[in-house]
């Protein structure tokens, strides 16, 4: 950073520029135009946007488009499975040069030592990673997580300059109800002059004015113009989110053309590595094939959820904004020839320019810790005079499942998977504190053959969740994902056929992302090597403890009747 003294002579032109960007076609999400013009840099400063400006080095882009490199404005970096430094290779070479974190998916495994973690692994990357704090951990009192996180522990992390607020707040029945310790947690944001944000799929009328009033400012849930509009109106934050599994921006398209977009910005949310590649400037290039407005389209990326965070110098180009740039030959395709970070070119063409392979990874303890297991902790007994049990029903593509009473397949007066009516036995193991809790019963919808599945990803508490055609392969997957400290697994006769091991919180691989997704190719073919028809089985299955998405969900509770908010019986 060089002193301001020095900025105020670059920027009057009476000394050299450390950069200067010749002829270039600026994108001014400020003033909402294009015009061709020069960009000084000095270190890490926009000094000034004027043509004339000579530097020290120069590019001359030739008429290329200029504009503020792209901002996520909500992610869980946990969910690409890789580490922070791989994940920032993927991201910084299409142009996404900060993300704002919620650390959610370690929290609930490690409280504020994993927080902590994904500080230090992030903190000198050439990406800007910023924090907010979970806010639900764990999301209910119906599963066992790692930690347990209250106002009091986040206080302790608030006032850091890489946190900006309190993360999306899913309890939106605790704000609504009035529930003190939820309560304390927005107030806790608001009293450091922090965002916090939401997540309130469908909450509509009075609720949501309430949801609002409290102070909650943005929501990442919408799924229909409608409730999009009626959050705009009340004053929130829309944030426009395109990940893995839930793609909202198509459907949102209307809202962006006709409304006012200077309250939306793009977020991830939750991504694999496949979908990093093109990372938020697939969402600019999908919204402008759509036909929203290609200057108020970087604005989403770039300014708008700068000035939602409060952060000052960030989202546009400008004198005395950070230079953080990307350059575009055309504004339809938006694969960026040169990306800049802090005045310096950190990829071009796609492919980084600077070397980061001395990263170091920070300890970080095991954290798959069950009681010893038996395969007999995974039979369940029949009650005498009861042959029916609840079934829970996926559904493709969709987070909520449906309740069916189906007849149980009992053997030796064992209720055990009915694998030509696709019900298979589904075990949810505590895998945090050595409880011994284990969730069994069944689910209907993989249509597994043989062998069976496993993994420690599944929301939000992350227990290891397990489904087969028969306790033997089942056991034998839970075993050998204790031995890999976490990790998903596809097994079949005793024998593993495809594994990818994750030992950081049992969310995270600590290989190289191509060998990530290897793995990830090798387990999606063993998937369908045992007869699973869900594209994804992985993703599925990690949202069957999810106790806070209908209809019917398991954790190393039980069975979860989420209408009633209750462990429920496995036998009608």
């Amino acid at each position: 950073m060089k002193n301001l003294e020095d900025i105020i002579k670059v920027s009057k032109g009476e000394e050299l520029a450390d950069l200067v960007i010749k002829n270039a076609k600026l994108v001014n999400v400020l003033s909402e135009e294009i015009y061709e013009t020069d960009i000084a840099i000095i270190g890490d400063t926009v000094a000034g946007i004027s043509k004339g400006y000579k530097g020290k080095k120069e590019i001359d882009v030739n008429g290329a488009y200029v504009s503020p490199s792209f901002i996520d404005g909500h992610v869980h970096l946990e969910s690409a499975m890789l580490m922070p430094s791989e994940f920032a290779k993927l991201v910084l070479a299409s142009g996404t040069t900060t993300v704002i974190a919620d650390p959610h998916e370690i929290a609930n495994v490690m409280g504020l030592q994993g927080i902590s973690f994904m500080r230090e692994a992030t903190k000198n990357l050439p990406l800007d990673v910023y924090m907010m704090l979970p806010s639900c951990v764990p999301a209910t009192d119906l599963e066992t997580s790692g930690v347990e996180l209250n106002s009091y522990d986040l206080a302790l992390l608030i006032d850091a300059p890489w946190v900006l607020g309190i993360a999306e707040m899913m309890n939106f029945p605790g704000v609504v109800g009035c529930d003190n310790s939820v309560l304390s947690k927005i107030q806790l944001g608001l009293d450091k002059n922090k965002r916090v944000d939401g997540h309130a799929p469908h909450l509509s009328g009075k609720d949501l004015n309430a949801y609002i009033a409290s102070g909650v400012a943005s929501d990442h849930e919408c799924t229909t113009p409608e409730e999009a509009v009626e959050k705009l109106r009340l004053g929130m934050y829309l944030m426009i989110r395109e990940a893995t599994g839930a793609r909202d921006l198509e459907p949102l398209i209307p809202v962006m053309k006709k409304y006012n977009t200077r309250k939306c910005m793009f977020v991830t949310d939750d991504r694999h590595p496949k979908h990093l590649v093109k990372h938020i400037s697939r969402m600019v290039k999908k919204a402008v094939k759509n036909g929203v407005d290609p200057v108020k389209a970087i604005q989403m990326a770039s300014l708008n959820t700068a000035e939602y965070f409060k952060l000052t110098n960030l989202g546009a180009i400008a004198p005395g904004y950070k230079a953080d740039i990307a350059v575009f030959d055309d504004l339809e395709k938006f694969e960026p020839k040169m990306v800049f970070k802090n005045g310096q070119m950190i990829a071009k063409d796609g492919k980084m320019v600077i070397d980061t392979t001395d990263f170091k990874l920070p300890a970080l303890r095991g954290s798959v810790n069950i009681k010893y297991l038996n395969i007999e902790d995974l039979q369940i007994k029949v009650p005498q005079g009861k042959d029916k049990i609840k079934v829970i029903n996926v559904i493709p593509k969709q987070l909520i499942t449906k309740l069916s009473v189906e007849n149980a397949k009992i053997v030796d007066g064992l209720a055990v998977s009915d694998n030509e009516n696709d019900i298979l036995k589904i075990a949810v193991i505590e895998r945090h504190k050595a409880t011994g809790n284990i969730g069994l019963g069944f689910v209907k919808g993989f249509k597994l053959k043989s062998g069976a599945i496993a993994s420690t990803v599944a929301h939000d508490s992350h227990n290891m969740i397990v489904i087969g055609t028969n306790d033997e392969d089942m056991y034998y997957a839970a075993v050998e994902l204790v031995k890999s400290q976490g990790g998903k697994i596809i097994v079949e006769n005793g024998k593993t056929l495809a594994h990818l091991p994750l030992p950081i919180a049992g969310l995270m691989s600590d290989k190289p992302v191509d060998d990530v997704r290897q793995k990830i190719s090798e387990l999606e073919s063993a998937s369908q090597k045992i007869g699973c028809e869900i594209a994804d089985p992985f993703m599925s299955m990690a949202f069957l403890s999810l106790s806070v998405i209908p209809e019917l969900k398991i954790t190393d509770k039980g069975l979860i009747n989420v209408k009633k908010f209750a462990v429920t019986d496995l036998f009608e």
